[in-house]
């Protein structure tokens, strides 16, 4: 299980949901799992999102999640 934590845009996109538990091996299949649950705006969202894994960023999102990791969806924000 993954705890998975929303910020800003992509928390508005879950329908205001700041944290969930899933169960997801990646980021790929994550996306797949929460585009089915919150549907197709936070898949918009998420297609643009950084992915903290343990505090660390991840940019592959194939790489395999190590169970109980906390995954932080962060939108690009503005500005910056």
């Amino acid at each position: 299980m993954l705890t998975v934590r929303y910020f800003a845009g992509a928390r508005a996109a879950a329908g205001g949901t700041s944290s969930e538990t899933i169960e997801a091996v990646t980021i790929d299949q994550l996306t797949q799992v929460l585009t089915d649950r919150h549907g197709e705006r936070l898949a918009l969202v998420m297609k643009a999102a950084s992915f903290l894994v343990d505090g660390l960023n991840c940019h592959d999102r194939a790489a395999v999640l190590p169970a109980g990791a906390t995954v932080d969806v962060l939108p690009p924000f503005a500005g910056g």
